[in-house]
């Protein structure tokens, strides 16, 4: 079995940003555990433990949704949490620009991989890079004051022109991704 997701990599030019981000959210001492910035990328799709033969079924299905799908810009925005910044249990990155065509893009890809058994998301698609998972409530007052108070990221905005079908290892120290497929937009 894989364990499976589809994603925008995030380009390597903007793994600093997002280090900054983080390294200021960790003043608040919460008890955080931040996701390492090379491991940082926007989900599209998280399908679980998969057998091979669907990770090639989802590839392709993904593969005829990314060729019809013109290659679009996005930005970073600035830091939040879900549910709320003020009970932090996932702190994340938000994300501009062409929020239309990402939110279409998706919707297309959903609408594929409903067909071949992978029931779309009960909760709206809210484009978001994971920057840590709350452990704990220890430091999450400040962490709720540190996100309010953390001024957006300044950086420039970037193409979407590929997206990534990854392996997810887990490990005790943390998981690893492996991309099993770079699909190109609009080929």
């Amino acid at each position: 079995m894989i364990r499976a997701f589809l994603a925008i990599d995030l380009p390597a030019s903007l793994r600093a940003v997002v280090t900054r981000a983080q390294e200021e959210l960790k003043k608040s001492g919460a008890d955080v555990k931040w996701v390492p910035p090379g491991n940082v990328h926007l989900t599209l799709k998280f399908f679980g433990n998969i057998t091979e033969e669907r990770v090639e079924a989802l590839a392709q299905a993904a593969s005829r949704v990314a060729g019809e799908q013109t290659p679009f810009s996005l930005t970073l925005t600035q830091a939040g949490a879900f549910p709320s910044p003020k009970n932090p249990r996932v702190v994340w990155l938000g994300v501009g620009g062409n929020l239309e065509a990402i939110a279409e893009f998706h919707r297309r890809l959903e609408a594929a991989f409903a067909a071949l058994g992978f029931p779309p998301e009960d909760r709206p698609f809210a484009p978001h890079l994971t920057l840590g998972r709350v452990r704990s409530p220890a430091g999450r007052l400040e962490l709720s004051r540190r996100l309010a108070t953390l001024p957006p990221v300044e950086a420039p905005p970037f193409q979407v022109s590929e997206i990534v079908l990854f392996r997810s290892n887990l490990s005790p120290q943390g998981a690893t991704y492996l991309p099993l497929k770079i699909i190109p937009l609009g080929v």
